[in-house]
């Protein structure tokens, strides 16, 4: 398959929103089976000293191969709404974001709604940018939170990674993890809380895709004869674009905010690559311990990365009122995109 690549680069970047809404409550959910680095060479090309030196994760999760993202979602989800105070027939909007939804088609964000009992909810499935879906995903609902009917949103970051990677393939082998982050967001009274401001970009590329399955190139025997509906990576291409992109768009996001970086008390990043997160964190002049890191034990959990440290970082009380804290994340195609946020 040939596709012409357009290397322009499309970058945004706008301004905050006027009403204010805190983060109420999170969540997340990590499947009891784990999965070692010692357990990985015993099937794959590498080492455990291979894996740690150039990605940083130790281990990862896998979800049992009866249950789904949906299941991953339910299960995220009710501590955050435990912790809002809320019940889920209160929601007025589910979004999901994911690029291993349960199927191609009905929705995720519906099935969880379902099984939630939040039946008044929009349902809404945010997943063509892959492990930066979850940005876009608090982007929307940030404006969905513009609008006097609606007051209380529950989203939802999850992805199966271990379902769409080839396990002989020790580029895409090593990297992944199963999860799923939950956050529960509520209009707030605080005065200028909320989004201070967002910074998007985009640029084509096939670095990193799942060839087979659309209808471009639908499902056949000889396409999955090929492995061409497991995940292909350039790992190469995807440390140049997240060393690259995710600096600038934190850098203007900031700016447009109107905050100096060190005035930035969290860094809540994709959990990409260690390494990635040590070189962008050098290239904005921040200690690298204002980001937090989950990927040592979790692996590259997609969209749901970065909100396992927004968890993290909630559930050990740091995350404190009037903190300002960036949420930065890069993927497939390549997206990636930054939002500037003050915590009420």
């Amino acid at each position: 398959m040939t596709v012409a690549l357009d290397q322009a680069v499309f970058h945004q970047t706008g301004a905050g929103l006027s009403v204010p809404f805190a983060i109420a409550g999170t969540g997340m959910h990590l499947p009891p089976t784990v999965v070692s680095n010692q357990e990985l060479t015993r099937t794959l090309d590498t080492s455990d000293e291979w894996i740690t030196s150039r990605t940083g994760i130790r281990e990862r999760r896998r979800l049992d191969p009866l249950l789904a993202t949906s299941d991953m979602c339910v299960a995220a989800a009710r501590p955050a709404l435990d912790a809002a105070g809320l019940e889920p027939a209160q929601l007025d909007a589910v979004i999901v974001a994911t690029y291993t939804g349960d199927q191609p088609l009905l929705s995720t964000a519906l099935i969880v709604k379902d099984a939630l009992g939040a039946h008044r909810a929009l349902s809404l499935d945010v997943t063509q940018a892959a492990c930066a879906s979850g940005i876009q995903a608090m982007l929307i609902a940030a404006h969905l939170l513009m609008n006097p009917s609606i007051t209380t949103i529950l989203l939802l970051a999850a992805d199966c990674a271990s379902r769409i990677t080839d396990p002989t393939d020790r580029t895409t082998g090593v990297f992944f993890g199963d999860a799923a982050a939950a956050v529960v967001l509520t209009r707030a009274d605080t005065p200028g809380a909320g989004l201070l401001s967002y910074d998007l970009g985009s640029r084509l590329s096939y670095d990193v895709q799942i060839p087979a399955g659309g209808s471009r190139l639908p499902a056949s025997t000889a396409t999955v004869a090929a492995g061409e509906h497991y995940l292909s990576m350039d790992g190469r291409a995807v440390w140049n674009a997240a060393t690259t992109r995710l600096p600038e768009s934190i850098t203007s996001a900031a700016q447009r905010a109107g905050v100096p970086i060190d005035q930035v008390r969290h860094f809540f990043l994709h959990q990409a690559n260690l390494n990635i997160l040590t070189e962008a964190m050098a290239a904005l002049g921040v200690p690298r311990e204002r980001a937090p890191i989950t990927i040592d034990r979790l692996g590259n959990t997609g969209s749901a990365g970065l909100f396992t440290a927004l968890h993290t970082t909630v559930t050990e009380g740091s995350l404190l009122p009037g903190d300002i804290y960036v949420l930065s994340g890069i993927g497939a195609g390549f997206q990636w995109g930054t939002l500037c946020l003050r915590h009420a």
